[in-house]
């Protein structure tokens, strides 16, 4: 029996307690698509979810045949984006949010992709020309964060989080070293790229949610912060920080006579 034939694109999505959007989302997708005339798949990443996200990716999956599910079993973004990514059968993939599907985005990637001349494409909603249309809160943290990366990890860009499109051929090697997870997978994922001299280009993207973060902004900073960490030791130095159950601790010798 052959096996099918790959598709030429992979969307990879994760999901975390989508069952409000995600039917709805899956279906305006693959008709916003279907006049390209693209071979694609979508790759629905769940991770973790309380509703009935788990039960309609598993719907969508058995009625299109171009859709496939997994689940994670426990909420963590980065991990179902990294097991989406390498488990791709795309010559591109393309990194998407269920509350964005950028259609728009997906033709002017591909685009650039197919001419040759880079491997990643980026859809910054901090580049001049973009439309960030999220609460100001939201904005100024990506701000924020992006500033943050310059300054620990020398980070060149101006946006590693949201929409990506790169070569499967050039960018899966990438992935698989990446040692971090949750939210800052996105960012060691993107600036690995740069720093291995892949060819990047970030183009403007207007920005329009169509639900609420189902995770709650300030919850994840903690988290964040000790992932940056991690993160910028194991690029500074090429090694992972030491757990403190590893650290030996040096104790003085005794002194003379005990």
């Amino acid at each position: 029996m052959t096996s099918p034939r790959a598709p030429r694109i992979s969307f990879v999505i994760p999901i975390y307690n989508e069952e409000g959007i995600l039917r709805s989302a899956v279906i305006d997708l693959r008709e916003r698509l279907a006049p390209l005339g693209w071979s694609y798949e979508i790759i629905l990443a769940e991770n973790g979810s309380r509703d009935r996200t788990v039960s309609l990716s598993e719907e969508l999956s058995a009625k299109y045949p171009e859709v496939r599910a997994f689940s994670m079993g426990e909420p963590n973004y980065g991990a179902a984006m990294k097991r989406g990514i390498l488990e791709a059968r795309g010559e591109i993939v393309i990194c998407e949010e269920i509350d964005l599907c950028d259609v728009d985005f997906h033709e002017r990637a591909v685009k650039l992709l197919d001419g040759g001349d880079f491997d990643m494409v980026i859809g910054s909603k901090l580049a001049e020309g973009s439309e960030d249309e999220r609460p100001v809160m939201r904005h100024a943290a990506s701000l924020v964060y992006t500033n943050l990366l310059r300054v620990t990890l020398g980070f060149r860009g101006t946006d590693t989080h949201g929409l990506k499109a790169f070569r499967r051929e050039a960018l899966s090697r990438v992935a698989r070293e990446c040692l971090v997870d949750r939210d800052v997978f996105a960012s060691e994922f993107v600036i690995r790229a740069y720093r291995a001299g892949l060819r990047i280009r970030e183009i403007p993207v207007r920005v329009v949610e169509k639900r609420p973060p189902s995770i709650n902004l300030w919850k994840r900073v903690p988290h964040v912060m000790k992932s940056l960490v991690k993160l910028t030791w194991s690029i500074r130095l090429g090694t992972e920080p030491p757990s403190r159950r590893n650290l030996k601790v040096s104790r003085p010798p005794p002194p003379p006579g005990k």
